[in-house]
């Protein structure tokens, strides 16, 4: 009978963690030292689902699944758990959070069972979410917005924080009224600046910032994927505007800012179809 492929994955990784044979820098390592590469394993999956790239989709899949059992085995080393332990505890929190799918023992409910909507589903979630939060040993009283990861994106931190926030009823009623907090924010930091205090000026753009994220949850948009694609917006246009300039017979290096100015909205023109 054929190896099961996870089977295989953690006969691999237990074999490069063996003291005697396996590979010195795998056996070097720590939890903390390669806790940065899950995070960057799990933005190139984001990445390639950006590109719609389902080869590469499947290759960093596969990366960020390394990142997990290379921690659970470490985790096995040291008596703590091991990669069965955290797929039961998964299992686990998925049942016990889906209270409108499945029974207490992981059964599905039955067929016709009321089926609640996405906004209700939500609301349970984050109720059920806030339960177990105060349920947890904890050394010291938690707060109403602890357990945000810190190491966070900090504009995807910022939209959770304020959902947390918004779960207490701490608010706009609408994204009309968040826009009108983004403009307020955005006089503070002219204001700011107009008085040349470098640190009132940060405090005043993170606020600034935290509103943009604040609005992108009341309009539905995830805050880090707008900004990516507005960070890949702005290579795709300077890129043409380069090679406009280029077609011109000058380059980007020697044009002036009159010059690229008018490169760049010819650019937008052509985008958007326009002669």
């Amino acid at each position: 009978m054929a190896e099961a492929p996870l089977d295989a994955l953690r006969r691999v990784m237990a074999a490069l963690r063996d003291p005697n044979r396996g590979c010195a820098w795998d056996v070097a390592q720590t939890s903390a030292s390669i806790a940065p590469y899950a995070l960057e394993e799990a933005y190139e999956v984001v990445d390639a689902i950006a590109r719609g790239d389902l080869g590469d989709l499947r290759e960093e899949l596969g990366d960020l699944l390394l990142q997990v059992v290379f921690h659970a085995r470490m985790a096995e080393e040291a008596g703590a758990f091991d990669l069965d332990d955290v797929a039961r505890t998964i299992v686990a929190k998925l049942v016990r959070r889906h209270p409108h799918v499945f029974e207490p023992d992981g059964t599905l409910l039955p067929a016709g069972s009321p089926r609640r909507d996405a906004r209700a589903v939500e609301a349970q979630w984050q109720a059920i979410k806030a339960a177990e939060r105060a349920a947890k040993p904890s050394r010291a009283p938690a707060g109403p917005l602890d357990g945000v990861a810190r190491t966070l994106p900090a504009l995807t931190r910022a939209e959770k924080i304020s959902r947390r926030a918004a779960g207490y009823g701490f608010d706009w009623s609408d994204a009309a009224d968040v826009v009108a907090k983004v403009r307020e924010e955005a006089d503070e930091v002219a204001e700011a600046l107009a008085g040349d205090d470098g640190q009132a000026v940060a405090e005043e753009i993170g606020d600034l910032l935290f509103s943009v994220a604040n609005l992108a949850r009341h309009a539905g948009i995830d805050p880090e994927a707008a900004l990516r694609a507005g960070n890949d917006k702005f290579v795709r246009r300077f890129t043409a505007m380069a090679a406009r300039l280029e077609a011109a017979g000058g380059t980007l290096s020697d044009a002036d800012l009159a010059a690229m100015e008018a490169a760049w909205i010819a650019v937008k023109r052509a985008e958007r179809g326009e002669a």
